[in-house]
């Protein structure tokens, strides 16, 4: 063959493309099309059932991951096809999510608590949140139906409360001679451009929508995790907690690793000690384990969020986020 690199190129095009109608749906990548399996990570089979363990990383939101050739499932996405898998199996008798964010959108957010409480009740299974690095605020709303929340030593949980996110651009634009021109029906139509100064109560018609976000954020803490009023009060400033004085407050249960969290939900749901634990994937590792992060894409999709150095917030959408965002200015 003359040209032999790029009749290569052309099958290896053909293979990532058009997987279905190549070589009797043979693939050479997974993909987000592919079915969740249920692999085995520890434990012996038990009659009694098995436990569950559900990935919950990167910044919460809906919006779907951008792999380099197709797009992977969102956080939500994901989260949710693997609790309804585990409905669809009577023997998980216990889920243990574990957490590892920042927190996202109010919506994302509320979407995983409203979706975690269903399976809870529809099954009867226990649930046990085990936060890593970071549960912070729309990561610990999420987490709140949970019987029990046990925080890494090094966990930093809380940020109880809302932020609203919207670039400035006034000054900058004053400054290169730009200006934006807008059509709108109404006076508060544009409420919150990045392209004007608020006008007249619009900052104040924004916090009262801000207000009303972290009411209910601080109802659901009240209802799931009844705290003395003090600690209630400290709760309220959103501030963020290392893993002791969370525990101190109230917030979590208990301050362990992801091993004493499953053993804590073997034991809420009267399994053995030696009981398996088993998680989603969409691809077979080698030498599996609890530390691995979700795959919802295959090799060439990249993490659900980046979270690099340089600017680790550029994918959040403007709007209302159960989010610690500190380097978002």
């Amino acid at each position: 063959m003359r040209h032999p690199r790029f009749a290569a190129a052309v099958l290896l095009l053909a293979l990532l493309f058009f997987p279905a109608c190549a070589f009797n749906s043979f693939k050479l990548f997974t993909d987000p099309s592919d079915p969740l399996r249920e692999f085995v990570l520890k434990g012996k089979f038990s009659s009694q059932g098995k436990v569950l363990v559900v990935s919950i990383e990167g910044v919460i939101s809906g919006k779907p991951g951008k792999g380099m050739l197709r797009k992977s499932p969102s956080l939500v996405e994901e989260v949710v096809a693997q609790l309804d898998k585990a409905k669809k199996d009577k023997a998980v008798k216990a889920v243990v999510l574990k957490v590892n964010s920042p927190g996202g959108t109010a919506t994302a957010s509320d979407i995983l608590y409203n979706e975690i409480a269903k399976y809870k009740k529809e099954t009867k299974a226990k649930v046990v949140a085990s936060f890593m690095d970071i549960a912070a605020s729309g990561a610990y709303y999420l987490s709140l139906p949970a019987n029990h929340i046990v925080a890494h030593p090094t966990t930093l949980t809380g940020s109880v409360g809302v932020i609203f996110l919207t670039p400035d651009l006034v000054g900058l634009m004053d400054k290169i001679g730009v200006d934006a021109r807008v059509a709108k029906s109404g006076a508060n139509k544009d409420m919150g451009s990045p392209f004007r100064v608020p006008g007249p109560g619009e900052e104040e018609m924004i916090q009262g929508l801000v207000n009303g976000l972290a009411d209910r954020f601080i109802s659901l803490v009240d209802a799931h995790r009844p705290v003395e009023d003090a600690a209630m009060e400290t709760i309220k400033s959103a501030r963020i907690f290392l893993a002791e004085e969370a525990l101190n407050l109230g917030l979590v249960d208990q301050i362990g690793y992801l091993d004493d969290a499953l053993a804590k939900a073997r034991e809420l749901a009267g399994l053995p000690e030696d009981a398996q634990v088993v998680v989603y994937r969409r691809t077979k590792y080698e030498n599996d384990n609890l530390y691995r992060t979700p795959d919802a894409g295959g090799p060439e999709a990249p993490a659900l969020v980046d979270l690099g150095a340089v600017n680790p917030f550029s994918s959040l959408e403007p709007g209302f986020q159960y989010l610690w965002a500190p380097g978002a200015r």
